[in-house]
């Protein structure tokens, strides 16, 4: 399974043919200005937890959670400064942002990829990574089956295109390392 590393700068593409776009950007943000995006967003959000049903039973899911369309009068500042960023850096103009708060190692997501019915065809999803780095598996769907790990940075952003939502898996698995906390917010375009 490649690995890419913590190493070099700019936009790297992970993927780029039939199957969809996949851009990784370390560094998108300045460590600072993510540090201080970091802290706001952990002390100010509402997190929530959920329940979910599997395998014929409710389970917590190991993270919290939490959402927000960019343009309620509720959103919180540094989610706005970062939409904004994002927006100047891609051209695309989002609508919603899912967050995820990673407490440490044990929290993950399972791989999944986004409905297609909840996202705008056409329209790329941008997550960006603040605090501590986390490991995202990302694995194709049909065969020949291929996979990368990646280790998303504090600041980075990751960039892939609805096409990669049909023909990939992507998760944050739990870790056998102590890992300190992590958010993750997820620019949407939604019907």
């Amino acid at each position: 399974m490649p690995q890419l590393g913590l190493f070099g700068e700019g936009i790297r593409t992970l993927v780029d043919d039939t199957s969809g776009r996949i851009t990784y950007t370390p560094e998108f943000v300045d460590p600072a200005t993510g540090w201080a995006w970091f802290e706001a967003l952990r002390d100010a959000v509402a997190w929530r937890t959920e329940r979910r049903r599997m395998y014929d039973r409710d389970v917590d899911v190991p993270r919290k959670v939490a959402s927000y369309r960019l343009h309620d009068p509720e959103l919180p500042l540094a989610l706005a400064e970062a939409e904004r960023l994002i927006c100047d850096g891609t051209g695309v103009r989002f609508n919603t942002a899912g967050l995820n708060y990673y407490r440490d190692e044990h929290d993950s997501v399972a791989p999944h990829n986004d409905h297609l019915y909840e996202i705008v065809e056409g329209y790329p999803i941008a997550l960006l990574s603040l605090g501590a780095a986390r490991r995202m598996t990302i694995r194709t769907k049909t065969r020949p089956r291929r996979a990368l790990d990646l280790d998303l940075e504090h600041g980075s952003l990751l960039l892939m295109s609805y096409e990669t939502q049909r023909n990939y898996d992507h998760g944050i698995p739990k870790s056998k390392t102590a890992i300190g906390p992590r958010i993750s917010a997820a620019f949407r375009v939604r019907p």
